[in-house]
């Protein structure tokens, strides 16, 4: 089984780390080739491909003239949005780290697609960005390559099985791409006045929770991933199929 998880805009390349392994991402020569292009862009043009602000857009318009000189950190250390909150990889051990490298895989506008140890620099290039070298959206760019990728490490690993815990935005990059692997699709309720209502801020945080909950208790097979029940979400069956499971907290 390989878990889908997206990136995160908020980034931490600061906070003191532990000795820990370094992988090279599978795509790192198209990720440089990226960055190369985007440092033609504009910060005008940059501002307005990713809805930034001119603070922002600088930012990044020198981080990707910099690239090549930036500073790495392996990615699932470098990501610091709500998702790797839910996460909190810096209290797993290494068991639980080198099972999160065999089976959590990141979808990333720059690098494709990431195992939590491989070497990342800064960077802020959504999947949803309408632009990319000869095709009109990032989706279109990444979508095969990263299929192809997914597919042949799914069989590696011998499952077949894809757990998607990524945003619409990014899993958009590979769906109706993953003909013969089997995708299940993960929705998180909360508890509310007129039933069981969607939170972004909290389906976030949940689905770091439960990769994490994969990880420490090195769950392989996917329909033990039903067992999950961190901060109170419960499977439930009456809102759920084969394919689409829904977990709502009490």
């Amino acid at each position: 089984m390989i878990v889908l998880l997206s990136p995160a805009k908020t980034l931490d390349f600061e906070r003191a780390l532990p000795p820990l392994a370094v992988t090279t991402p599978h795509f790192a020569e198209e990720a440089h080739g990226l960055a190369k292009s985007a440092a033609n862009l504009s910060q005008k043009r940059l501002a307005e491909l990713m809805h930034i602000s001119p603070r922002l857009a600088k930012l990044n318009a020198d981080r990707f003239r910099d690239f090549a000189d930036l500073p790495e950190r392996q990615a699932l250390y470098a990501f610091a949005g709500d998702v790797y909150t839910g996460f909190e990889v810096d209290t797993l051990d290494e068991a639980a780290v080198a099972f999160a490298q065999d089976h959590v895989r990141m979808l990333s506008g720059l690098y494709g697609l990431l195992r939590p140890l491989d070497a990342i620099r800064p960077y802020r290039l959504e999947m949803g960005t309408r632009w990319a070298p000869r095709h009109k959206k990032l989706t279109d760019w990444w979508g095969d390559r990263i299929a192809a990728l997914l597919r042949a490490q799914t069989e590696e690993e011998g499952s077949g099985v894809v757990l998607n815990l990524a945003s619409q935005e990014y899993f958009a990059a590979v769906e109706n791409r993953l003909e013969g692997l089997r995708v299940i699709h993960v929705d998180f309720r909360e508890p509310g006045p007129n039933g069981p209502r969607f939170v972004s801020f909290n389906a976030k945080r949940a689905r770091g929770m439960m990769a994490r909950w994969m990880c420490e208790h090195h769950v392989a097979d996917v329909d033990a991933m039903q067992g999950f029940d961190s901060d109170g979400y419960r499977f439930d069956p009456s809102e759920s199929d084969a394919d689409h499971w829904r977990f709502t907290r009490s």
